[in-house]
């Protein structure tokens, strides 16, 4: 086809400029089809220019890597704009032509659309996680809404799905492969399940919907970052009895770096806010610490979000009853192995009495000791990770701070890289240093390769550490999806955490459940580096499988060759001794009560906001109400309030689908016991090829329940998810899970 240039701004003549190079013109170019360029030059939406680095293709060595070293906000919304006329230019291209509709004509050429947009949303991906400032949520909070009205006009374009169903509807006969037969289905899901049906006054409400909630989820995820980035606390030396030396040292230099040398910096991010709790011995400023955590998004003023929730859980209950849905919870899971809210409230309410009873008796052994130090106190829950540490002490004789002693981010790492190579044949090493952009200096970045051939696999991105105007938590993210349909294309992989940087010189120290969640998002990053599939589509996910197999990694943490080979003490070198490894996994199952507790009260409020008619609503009644009537323990919280659930308010990934990590923690059970029953453990080659065969390569080209048996040879149940927590295993056989999604 023959390419046209279009100069992008509203008063520039379509030009065709066939002949001209790069060098020529002194830009970097964005080459559009003429078809899309007629369309875009006519809109008069587009006003950018051929410059705009976020549209141009990705050029340099492993396959193109995206330019973050000439990001600039200013960018972004014309960058944005003209990526979504172009792709509404493709998509009108393919419900126009006049050519029967084929998988080929169709859902290929849908594949294919979107070049440029997708490299535009990966720049917008790290400005919203990674690098958020008051410029970008000002073009964010503008253009969601106009993103959201650019999705509509696909989905609702009625010839499109006209074609798309008529591909769906003859799929049986089309001679296609069992991965194109999955790529029709799911495409057409995509539309019937989005409002592609729906006609008239329906149709434009849906859309409209779609436009406002966009407005919303993103207000509900800046004022969460506005309450991170407002509530700093700053110490005095005076007020650190208790904290370990490492977290003082990361502390002292964060409160440099926010300009406040001498003193000590505790931010409100889980990563500060957990290890504060857990050893601070002053009591007034845990509470303080506390409060300030959980009261994100809750504070009044207008960083509240409550409002936001109660409009956000009217609108999606209206848009589902337009498709015919009685909640949106029935909605959202039908295409999820649950299926259903009743499978998913089913098993957590399987889980939930025994992981209560397990809290009272933690809060008796905690209060035992509070007593025993004439404390003169009830346990709260700016109490409970304190008096767990003293209880964890007192029982296994473990201390978590001689635990971290032994946990040094950098060797954590090389541990991970070594699992990846024992299972999955991989090869991490460090890029050339400037040959590959970076967004930040504290940004790295490997090369992924096969062991034995040496074939490129893609890049592995990490960001470790915390800083102003990056999202709280631990995540993973895709640059660039693996496919083979169109020339092959390979994986652009990133982990993203906040971790506090060590003082300058000194190792990042991390805790065992840090370490754990290490491990759990390289989990996602090898299922994204395991790809093996034709389409793109095949790289979505189902959200209640998608964490299995990142779940299932944090196991290799304590297996033994991670064990005696990576976690030495910093200072000596010396390999962890056998004795506190000894104590480490006596004590695996510690703490469950609060661990599984504070999760599973998040996931059921989820589920019950979203299975409940949200008319009038009190956000902060409805939580207080329904924990009550769950008979959830006093000394501890949800583990995401929702007032900063960002899971299921700040968009719709998680939204009645939290329950979907321990869904996947029932796989994940399951899995570790074909491991510790194979010959060779947790390295057992075997199990190792199937697990990459079955549960990592595929993605979502064949049905998760289906890949679970081809690995497993049967559906999972909950038994071995209750050994692994410590509480007791119910007599008769379980509910199996996986068969949900038969």
């Amino acid at each position: 086809m023959r390419q046209t240039l279009i100069a992008m701004s509203i008063a520039a003549a379509l030009a065709t400029m066939a002949g001209c190079s790069k060098e020529s013109q002194n830009l970097e170019t964005a080459v559009v089809p003429e078809s899309a360029a007629v369309a875009i030059a006519e809109s008069g939406q587009v006003t950018a220019t051929l410059s705009n680095p976020l549209l141009v293709e990705w050029k340099g060595p492993y396959g193109g890597v995206p330019a973050f070293d000439k990001m600039k906000v200013a960018d972004l919304k014309p960058a944005l704009e003209f990526g979504m006329a172009e792709r509404l230019a493709e998509v009108d291209a393919i419900a126009n032509s006049p050519e029967p509709a084929t998988f080929a004509n169709t859902i290929e050429a849908m594949e294919r659309s979107g070049k440029a947009l997708n490299r535009v949303f990966t720049y917008w991906g790290i400005w919203s996680g990674n690098m958020s400032s008051p410029e970008f949520r000002a073009v964010q909070a503008e253009m969601a809404p106009k993103l959201a009205a650019f999705n509509s006009k696909i989905v609702q374009n009625d010839k499109l799905f006209q074609r798309v169903k008529a591909v769906y509807d003859a799929r049986k006969t089309a001679n296609l492969n069992a991965e194109q037969l999955r790529v029709v289905e799911l495409v057409y899901d995509q539309f019937a399940t989005n409002g592609a049906t729906l006609t008239g006054e329906a149709k434009a409400r849906y859309a409209e919907i779609n436009n406002r909630l966009a407005e919303l989820h993103t207000r509900f995820a800046n004022n969460v970052l506005a309450d991170e980035e407002g509530y700093d606390l700053f110490l005095t030396s005076d007020q650190l009895a208790g904290l370990p030396e490492s977290f003082v040292a990361a502390a002292a230099a964060l409160a440099e770096e926010k300009g406040e040398k001498g003193k000590y910096a505790i931010t409100n991010t889980r990563s500060s806010m957990d290890p504060f709790l857990t050893y601070s011995d002053n009591r007034e400023l845990r509470e303080k610490v506390w409060n300030n955590y959980y009261s994100r998004g809750d504070n009044g003023g207008e960083h509240d979000n409550n409002a936001i929730i109660a409009e956000i859980l009217k609108l999606r209950d209206e848009r589902v009853g337009l498709l015919g849905f009685e909640n949106y919870a029935q909605w959202r899971l039908q295409n999820r192995m649950a299926k259903n809210p009743a499978n998913a409230i089913e098993l957590m309410e399987a889980v939930w009495p025994a992981a209560v009873a397990r809290v009272h008796e933690e809060v008796a052994d905690m209060q035992a000791v509070a007593d025993a130090e004439k404390a003169g106190i009830k346990i709260e829950p700016w109490d409970y990770r304190y008096y767990a540490e003293k209880v964890r002490k007192a029982k296994y004789d473990l201390n978590s701070d001689e635990v971290k002693q032994y946990l040094q981010l950098d060797k954590l790492r090389e541990g991970m890289f070594y699992v990846a190579g024992e299972l999955f044949n991989f090869a991490f090493t460090p890029v050339k240093e400037g040959s590959v952009p970076v967004f930040h200096e504290d940004v790295k970045v490997w090369e992924v390769t096969d062991k034995t051939t040496g074939a490129h696999i893609g890049l592995w991105y990490l960001d470790p550490f915390a800083r102003a105007g990056k999202r709280s938590g631990a995540w993973a993210s895709m640059y660039r999806d693996h496919t083979t349909f169109d020339g092959k294309q390979t994986v652009l992989a990133s982990n993203n955490s906040n971790f506090i940087k060590g003082a300058p010189g000194e190792p990042v120290l991390v805790s065992w459940d840090d370490a754990e969640t290490f491990f759990h998002e390289f989990g996602h990053a090898l299922h994204f580096l395991a790809s093996n599939v034709a389409y793109p589509t095949l790289n979505s996910g189902v959200r209640d499988y998608t964490e299995f197999q990142s779940q299932l990694l944090e196991r290799w943490l304590s297996t033994d060759p991670i064990i005696d080979n990576y976690l030495v003490h910093y200072k000596t070198g010396e390999p962890i001794p056998a004795e506190l490894v000894a104590k480490i996994k006596k004590a695996a199952d510690f703490n469950q009560g609060f661990a599984t507790t504070e999760y599973l009260a998040s996931a059921l409020v989820d589920m019950k906001l979203h299975t409940t008619d949200p008319e009038g609503i009190d956000p902060d009644k409805f939580e207080r109400e329904t924990l009550q009537a769950l008979g959830m323990p006093s000394e501890l919280v949800m583990r995401h309030r929702t007032p900063h659930f960002g899971h299921i308010f700040s968009g719709e990934g998680y939204s009645a689908g939290y329950y979907g990590y321990m869904w996947a923690d029932v796989l994940t059970s399951d899995a570790s016991e074909a491991f510790a029953e194979a010959e060779g453990g947790f390295y057992d080659k075997e199990v190792a090829g199937k697990l990459v065969k079955y549960l990592f390569a595929p993605r979502n080209a064949m049905d998760p329940a289906e890949a679970y048996r081809l690995f497993r040879g049967r559906d999972a149940g909950i038994e071995p998810l209750m050994r692994d927590r410590g509480f007791p295993v119910p007599g008769e056989k379980t509910k199996s899970v996986a068969t949900a999604s038969n």
